[in-house]
């Protein structure tokens, strides 16, 4: 079956004067820090938490810890569906991109794709479908299919000539650490990812994100105090430069610290085995203002919002393409 799905990228400089675009989903993390009269303000603390990390963990040549800075892009991801209708577009996903400006050689350095991750269809299927299925049920389980046709249309774009013609390498998406699972530190070190943590047990997010071609392994770099999940293609420590992952670690490593301070911002480091815990008092807050109940509430309207305008509309084309897709 001849595909009728193309992509098109856009790209925005995430900075002090960011201002969400009408096509950003507002749940994305970063349009939630570009709110109210104190907005710049707020980005300008998170830009400056980003950066002090990155010069904390890129120590060597770096005496007075401020050699490099991190510049962010946010690329929103748009799907066309139809071969000649390019009208019927639907904003899939949204990724950041990191570069590195080291201002001692004054050059910049590309850094890895991916960190952050956005996509209504994850919202649909998460806010939407689950929920539905599991109203009213005795006991908690997963739809038949679930997360399929997310995954292959994620591996569809990651494989497109739209992808290979902006990015070098492949995405790394770098995710919180669940709380309702246990993980044990290893003797395995990085010397930038830090100790190695393994869960207990699989989560539905890793299951979901396996079925987009991705594995996971966890990492608590030097100086935090909790694993970060990192979710990638390939071989993650060895395909990827010390600086690289350093952008990506100092990023969303300040982000969770944002929007999750009880985890990220917690006062006591992980022990050897450690379980997440999202309503730990001992933490302290950044000055940085995110609203996470909205942000649960919005999921769920734009789930509502796939569902109308992707899912019902497109679905006896979707479930053809799905089966005929061939990962």
């Amino acid at each position: 079956m001849s595909t009728d799905f193309s992509f098109s990228i856009k790209t925005l400089r995430f900075d002090e004067h960011y201002e969400p675009s009408e096509s950003t989903r507002i749940t994305t993390n970063f349009a939630n820090l570009a709110r109210g009269a104190d907005r710049e303000n707020n980005l300008r603390n998170a830009l400056t938490m980003i950066n002090n990390r990155f010069n904390n963990l890129a120590k060597w040549d770096n005496p007075t810890a401020d050699r490099y800075a991190v510049e962010l892009d946010i690329i929103s991801v748009e799907m066309h569906v139809g071969a000649a209708a390019k009208d019927a577009t639907f904003p899939a996903i949204e990724i950041l991109k990191t570069n590195i400006l080291d201002k001692k050689t004054n050059t910049r350095i590309e850094g890895i794709v991916g960190n952050n991750f956005s996509s209504y269809v994850r919202d649909y299927d998460f806010s939407v479908l689950l929920l539905d299925h599991n109203k009213g049920q005795p006991s908690f389980s997963v739809p038949e299919n679930f997360g399929d046709l997310h995954g292959k249309l994620f591996q569809y774009f990651i494989n497109s000539e739209t992808y290979k013609q902006h990015f070098t390498k492949l995405p790394v998406i770098c995710l919180s650490v669940s709380d309702n699972k246990v993980y044990h530190r290893t003797d395995n070190q990085h010397p930038i990812l830090g100790f190695e943590y393994t869960p207990n047990e699989s989560s539905l997010t890793e299951q979901y994100f396996k079925k987009m071609g991705l594995q996971v392994r966890y990492f608590m770099p030097p100086n935090s105090v909790a694993p970060l999940a990192f979710y990638f293609f390939g071989d993650l420590l060895n395909d990827y430069t010390n600086l690289e992952l350093i952008s990506t670690i100092s990023t969303m490593e300040s982000f969770q610290r944002i929007y999750r301070p009880e985890i990220y911002n917690a006062n006591a480091a992980a022990g050897a085995c450690y379980q997440p815990n999202l309503k730990n008092q001992d933490h302290s807050l950044t000055q940085i203002v995110y609203d996470r109940k909205e942000r649960s509430q919005l999921a769920i309207e734009q789930g509502k919002f796939t569902e109308e305008h992707f899912i019902k509309p497109y679905q006896t084309v979707l479930e053809q393409w799905s089966a005929s897709y061939a990962l």
